[in-house]
């Protein structure tokens, strides 16, 4: 379950408090691929469950642009 204010698409700020970086949406990966936001701080959110691939993880950042949010946390 995502609190509000957890993610960017649940109310969480769109820059870094720390570093003002405006936080942009893009494919990360640690354990799988995800969507979510990262600065020079570090990662800041993750807005998808885990991918098994970059060219999944990517399919759904293009579905978020256009506007498909179902696969959002």
């Amino acid at each position: 379950m995502v609190l509000q204010g957890e993610t960017i698409y649940r109310g969480a700020p769109d820059e870094c408090e720390d570093c003002g970086t405006k936080l942009e949406l893009q494919v990360l990966s640690t354990c799988g691929y995800y969507v979510g936001t990262q600065c020079q701080c570090g990662p800041f959110s993750r807005e998808t469950g885990y991918y098994a691939t970059r060219e999944e993880a990517e399919q759904v950042l293009n579905g978020i642009a256009l506007g498909e949010r179902e696969n959002l946390r």
